[in-house]
């Protein structure tokens, strides 16, 4: 019987999720800039909820990013300290594909560009293909202005746009979806639905490798020298 729990704190939403005896508890909040202060007592609250200790954990999953700055470092400072604390592996799980995965379970959909505001006038984005009850990448994930935005070389049928890149460029983004949801944000329990995924492959990683995915090289420009 595995145990996994998983956080997300990549964007304006803060969730927790936890798979245990089969059953998944998760627990959602959007609460901008309020992640440090809420992520501790969301896991103790879900944990006491679930009737599980912390030392049942087998493996944490964690929105490694795209995302906020702030945000992705805010989780992988929690998990790395969780993860060394209970000398279990961690699991990253990208955000645009836990994005992806959350509209499909929403709206059924199989193919998924996601597209995160990256502000800066540019856009987070990855495009997605449901295989076996999991989105999986088509392509590479990438930062770029929201003109350069493309589905894969191969694509065809309908695409669904998900994420607050449609939000805010939709307009400006080359691509017409077949619907789309233009507030969604990642929620863990897509992000444990994926964790799964790697799980049963062996995707673990130790905790020192739980390491942020910006896309963006220059996420902090430094002041001019004068």
């Amino acid at each position: 019987m595995t145990t996994l729990l998983a956080l997300d704190t990549a964007t304006e939403a803060c969730s927790v999720a936890l798979l245990h005896d089969g059953k998944v508890l998760s627990h959602y909040e959007v609460i901008p800039r309020l992640h440090a202060q809420r992520l501790l007592p969301m896991i103790q609250a879900l944990l006491a909820e679930a009737g599980v200790p912390l030392a049942a954990v087998d493996a944490i999953a964690f929105g490694r990013g795209p995302g906020a700055f702030t945000g992705v470092r805010i989780a992988i400072g929690v998990v790395q300290g969780l993860a060394f604390a209970l000398d279990c592996p961690v699991l990253p799980v990208s955000d645009l594909a836990v994005l992806a995965q959350r509209a499909h379970r929403e709206q059924g959909v199989s193919q998924v560009a996601a597209a995160i505001d990256a502000r800066m006038d540019e856009v987070y984005w990855g495009c997605y293909r449901l295989e076996a009850g999991e989105m999986r990448l088509a392509g590479a994930e990438a930062v770029l202005p929201p003109e350069r935005a493309a589905l894969p070389r191969d694509a065809s049928g309908d695409w669904y746009g998900a994420g607050t890149g449609w939000g805010t460029f939709a307009a400006r983004i080359p691509v017409e979806p077949s619907g789309q949801s233009p507030a969604l944000l990642p929620h863990a329990e897509d992000l444990l639905t994926l964790a799964r995924f790697a799980w049963e492959r062996g995707e673990g990683v130790p905790a020192d490798q739980a390491q942020p995915v910006y896309l963006r090289d220059n996420v902090a420009t430094p002041k001019a020298l004068k």
